[in-house]
C-alpha cells in the first residue's frame, strides 16, 4: 500500500468524521510534496495532537475571545467562514454562537481534526459544513459565496503568497460584512531570524531538539511564567506546547506591519474596527474590519 494511502487511513481511523468530508483532490499532491521538501510545516500533524486535549473550558475561552473581539453576544442568523480552520476551535466557537459555519484548509489532518469536532460536538448539523480548500484558489474561495464574518487566525502568512491570500479573503466578505485576520508581526532582523529557524525545523528534522530545547527556555518560559504571576490564562483556549511547535515550525512564513494591513484593506473598501497590536514584539497583530 502506497505511503499517501496508509497515512489517509491512518487519520481515517484516528479521526472517523475524515471519511465524511468533502476532499478537493487538487492540491493534495502538491501539499505532500511540500511536506517532504521541508516547503511547509505539518500543521494539521499538530493540531491532531491537540484534540486529546480539548475541553469545555478550552471551548468556552475560544468562544469568549470570539465575543470580545468582534463586540458580540452571539452570531445567530449570521454565517461565518473560517479560512484555514487548524484544530477546528474556532468554527466550533463560532457554531456555538449561533452562526452558519464554512470551515476549510488545506491541509488535510486539518480537515480532520476540524470534521472530527464537528463529529464530537455537532454531530450530523447541516449548518457546519468542512471541507478542503486552499486560501490561494480564487476560483474555490469564489465559489463559497460572501459571509457575514470571515475570520483567519494566523493563516494567511502561511500560504507563501500572504497579499494575494489577503486580497482574495476580502472577496468572501459580504456587504456591511466583517473580516478578522491576525498576522505575523513585521519586526525587522528578528524576523528574518525566525524565518532562518522555521527553514531549518523544516529542511532538516535532525536540527528540531535543538530548537524546541532552546525556545523552551526563551521566550516560552518566561511568557508562561509571567502569566502565572499575573493569574492569567493561556489566551484563546490555545496550548503552549502545541503554539510553541506550530511558531518554531511554522513556514511558509510572511510578515506585515500593522499599518501596512491597515491600508492594504482601506484602499479596498475596509474600515478598521479594532486593532490588537503586539508593539515591537514577536505574535501576531490582529485585524477586525468592516466593509463599508
Amino acid at each position: 500500500m502506497a505511503s499517501a494511502e496508509r497515512r489517509r487511513l491512518g487519520w481515517a481511523l484516528e479521526f472517523p468524521a475524515l471519511e465524511r468530508t468533502r476532499l478537493q483532490s487538487e492540491p493534495v499532491d502538491a501539499h505532500g510534496q511540500e511536506l517532504a521538501s521541508g516547503e511547509r510545516f505539518a500543521f494539521g500533524k499538530n493540531w491532531a495532537r491537540f484534540l486529546s486535549l480539548m475541553s469545555e473550558e478550552r471551548i468556552a475561552d475560544a468562544v469568549s475571545s470570539l465575543q470580545h473581539m468582534l463586540e458580540i453576544e452571539d452570531l445567530q442568523g449570521r454565517t461565518f467562514l473560517d479560512i484555514g480552520s487548524g484544530s477546528g476551535l474556532f468554527s466550533l466557537a463560532a457554531r456555538r454562537l449561533g452562526a452558519t459555519v464554512h470551515s476549510f484548509d488545506y491541509d488535510p489532518q486539518s480537515v480532520a481534526c476540524t470534521a472530527e469536532l464537528r463529529r464530537r460536538y455537532f454531530p450530523g448539523d447541516l449548518s457546519w459544513k468542512v471541507e478542503r480548500g486552499s486560501a490561494l484558489d480564487e476560483s474555490y474561495v469564489a465559489s463559497l459565496g460572501k459571509f457575514d464574518v470571515v475570520y483567519s487566525w494566523g493563516v494567511l502568512h502561511h500560504t507563501g503568497s500572504m497579499w494575494r491570500a489577503l486580497d482574495i479573503a476580502e472577496h468572501a466578505v459580504a456587504p456591511a460584512g466583517t473580516l478578522f485576520v491576525s498576522l505575523y508581526n513585521q519586526q525587522g532582523l528578528a524576523s528574518r531570524y525566525w524565518t532562518f529557524v522555521k527553514r531549518m525545523y523544516n529542511e532538516h528534522p535532525v536540527t528540531r531538539p535543538v530548537w524546541i530545547t532552546l525556545h523552551s527556555i526563551y521566550p516560552t518560559l518566561p511568557s508562561l511564567l509571567l502569566k502565572l504571576m499575573r493569574g492569567q490564562k493561556y489566551p484563546r483556549g490555545m496550548n503552549p506546547w502545541v503554539d510553541l511547535l506550530d511558531w518554531l515550525g511554522g513556514y511558509p512564513f510572511e510578515v506585515a506591519r500593522p499599518a501596512e494591513v491597515t491600508g492594504f484593506y482601506e484602499k479596498r473598501g475596509f474600515r478598521l474596527l479594532k486593532l490588537k497590536d503586539v508593539g515591537r514584539r514577536m505574535g501576531c497583530n490582529e485585524f477586525v474590519l468592516r466593509r463599508v
